[in-house]
């Protein structure tokens, strides 16, 4: 009977140090997610003052300067989940890079004070965001495989944890840029 007990007691602290650590990676996966936005945020709240100052010397990439702005509008709206969120800090990493290799078409504009500050921001921001992305596919690599890996992927199927997406490029951002391309309207 002792030894029944034993066992029993045992293998509840296992299932529990198991379940504590399940728990623990879906947490730390949903802090470092946190961590990324509120480095977008900073970001979504920069946007704004680049464009502005940016809007009155690239009159023909106006079109850009709006949907990056309409995109940002999205990504403060709240109502995104995390893949959605994902997906929209790609376009607009991917369109701000644009604007940023465009502005080598103005002289003046990169001579202009606000213009350079609000650069170095941007690109601290942007460098931030990547280390923050770093931190989270680390995470989310742990925790995947906590949820798919023996013993613990049985805990995680009874209480439904799924594997999670990580921050992934898209196969256009992997090729070269064609900055010829990006004068052309």
């Amino acid at each position: 009977m002792s030894i029944l007990l034993i066992i029993l007691v045992v293998g509840g602290l296992f299932v529990f140090t198991l379940y504590n650590s399940l728990i623990g990676k879906k947490n730390q996966v949903e802090n470092v997610f946190a961590s990324i936005d509120a480095i977008l945020k900073k970001r979504y709240d920069l946007v704004p003052n680049l464009v502005s100052t940016v809007k009155t010397y690239m009159e023909h990439e106006k079109s850009t300067l709006t949907e990056i702005t309409e995109l940002r509008a999205k990504a403060v709206s709240g109502n995104l989940s995390s893949d959605e969120k994902v997906d929209l800090d790609n376009k607009i990493s991917k369109m701000i890079g644009g604007i940023m290799v465009a502005v080598e078409n103005y002289p003046d504009l990169k001579a202009n004070q606000n213009f350079l500050q609000l650069q170095a921001s941007l690109n601290e921001i942007e460098e931030q965001i990547s280390a923050a992305r770093r931190a989270y596919n680390a995470a989310v690599t742990d925790y995947n495989n906590a949820t798919e890996m023996v013993p613990t992927n049985i805990i995680a199927s009874m209480l439904n944890f799924k594997r999670k997406q990580v921050f992934e490029i898209g196969e256009a951002e992997r090729k070269n840029i064609n900055v010829g391309n990006l004068f052309k309207k």
